[in-house]
């Protein structure tokens, strides 16, 4: 399962909107359908509360981003569990609902792309030490929100530090 539109004019919750409707139209019992329909209550949810606080606009992308890797993470524990107590019909559902999910987040940096990353933003920072290591990390995770695993990235920049 692919992202549905990959234009980057398109905000994460225009193409979860977009989706819906089209899953609605094929299916509106579907899993699919279903787990969309979670997806957009959730985020009219979080614009009601950023309403209430002053942002009119309502919650951004990277607060849509947030709510989805949340929902993700939930399904994550659930599976877990249900395997735990043998109900796989139950955590095969739930596999599901979290492939929905993580077709519409943005796909983390790896390989060639990670270094090529780390090293754009070693260079700009001037960076050659060490403890340039956190200046780095920041630095990453603002130029690819949501797309730099940690730990990978953590690697990638000791190991060009170096």
């Amino acid at each position: 399962m692919g992202q549905t539109d990959v234009s980057p004019a398109n905000t994460i919750r225009d193409r979860v909107l977009i989706a819906l409707q089209k899953a609605e139209a094929d299916d509106a019992e579907g899993i699919r359908a279903r787990t969309l329909r979670l997806v957009s209550c959730a985020m009219r949810d979080r614009d009601v509360t950023a309403r209430g606080q002053g942002q009119c606009a309502g919650c951004e992308d990277t607060e849509v981003r947030k709510l989805l890797e949340i929902m993700v993470a939930q399904r994550e524990v659930s599976a877990r569990e249900f395997d735990e107590s043998g109900r796989i019909t139950d955590a095969e559902r739930e596999r599901e609902e979290m492939e929905i999910l993580q077709s519409f987040l943005p796909q983390p940096l790896e390989g060639a792309a990670l270094e090529t990353a780390v090293d754009a933003v070693v260079n700009d920072l001037e960076a050659t030490k060490l403890k340039d290591m956190g200046r780095c990390m920041a630095e990453l995770q603002s130029r690819y929100p949501g797309r730099i695993d940690t730990g990978t990235a953590g690697k990638a920049v000791r190991q060009a530090l170096r």
